[in-house]
């Protein structure tokens, strides 16, 4: 019971902060210069023509008007229809959805393999030549913007080695699995289309490495900084002192303590990642949120920017969710709170 009610409480939590992004993304959206029936129309568009289609699109409405309306359809799960494409954004969502979750899994899956491993090495071998260099790593891929990093990959990488792909999902000319989930990895995997499923795999390489570069960074920092707190405790000291070996004392007794504030932030590392998509499918042409995002923006397609943004917003609340949901059960002292 203590569980569903941990669970129940953050879900309630959920309505107020959805409410006030949604307010705060409606306003900045309808207050930037611009007029998206405008940018329908084209420049010859009349006044009459361009008249008209404001009053068909409800601009002239003041904004709370604007904003109830759209309220009411997201209640009905319309979120209505994109100025871009001109499909339903949710629509649009769905297809463009399973791109960036595919990219921004593996770049976790990356994150937590590479990141976590390093933090450890760095503080068991802490003021050595592996700390030293797990540090420096660390710091380049927090301060690394993610744009440059991708555009270096794609020169050295793609235009001078050619060992990987560089823009889109899969090889030209080469047709997806069979729609499943839309993420062509499982898909491939589910079918037994092995061919597609390593074309797949990398083209995810190098976006993947890039979005996940600032995670590592964040994942590695942290994860140090954790495990030398707890190496410095007594228990430690203790544990070494009834001859416990080194790796025993580390994973067995170190780890299951230090990794709980890591597991925490895996949470807004993945926001950071969702997030981030935006530059990563933009240097390398990959189909996906953030690229269906800046065609929105350019286009001022506000239907489409909130759709995204409320999307992006509702995975960063469950994952957290799932993330404070696992901490409760790993520490004992939520339960009594």
């Amino acid at each position: 019971m203590d569980a569903l009610r941990f669970v129940a409480k953050r879900l309630l939590l959920m309505i107020p902060i959805l409410i006030g992004i949604s307010i705060l993304t409606f306003t900045i959206s309808n207050t930037i210069p611009g007029d998206p029936a405008r940018l329908i129309l084209g420049p010859k568009a009349t006044p009459e023509g361009l008249a008209e289609l404001q009053e068909e699109m409800g601009l002239n409405d003041p904004l709370y008007v604007q904003y109830g309306r759209y309220m009411v359809g997201i209640s009905q799960g319309d979120l209505g229809e994109s100025t871009y494409s001109q499909r339903p954004v949710v629509d649009d969502l769905v297809r463009y959805f399973p791109a960036t979750f595919e990219l921004t899994m593996f770049a976790m899956v990356l994150t937590v393999l590479i990141g976590i491993p390093f933090g450890i090495i760095s503080a068991s071998r802490k003021d050595k030549l592996a700390d030293q260099f797990t540090r420096i790593l660390a710091l380049m891929g927090v301060a690394m913007p993610a744009f440059w990093l991708g555009l270096l990959f794609l020169l050295f990488f793609y235009l001078k080695l050619g060992v990987f792909p560089g823009s889109g999902r899969l090889d030209m000319g080469m047709s997806p699995p069979d729609h499943i989930t839309g993420m062509y990895t499982i898909d491939a995997l589910l079918t037994g289309n092995w061919t597609v499923f390593k074309a797949a795999v990398m083209h995810l390489i190098l976006p993947g490495i890039t979005q996940a570069a600032i995670t590592i960074g964040m994942i590695t920092r942290m994860t140090r900084s954790s495990m030398l707190e707890v190496l410095s405790s007594d228990y430690i000291r203790t544990a070494h002192a009834k001859g416990g070996s080194e790796n025993r004392v580390l994973y067995g007794h170190a780890l299951r303590n230090g990794v709980m504030p890591v597991i925490t932030l895996l949470g807004m590392a993945f926001g950071h990642a969702l997030g981030g998509s935006v530059l990563v499918e933009s240097v390398f042409s990959w189909p996906g949120l953030g690229k269906y995002a800046v065609n929105a923006i350019n286009y001022l397609d506000f239907p489409a920017v909130m759709g995204v943004t409320l999307l992006i917003a509702v995975m960063f609340i469950l994952v957290n969710l799932i993330i404070d949901t696992l901490y409760f059960f790993i520490d004992p002292r939520l339960k009594h709170n």
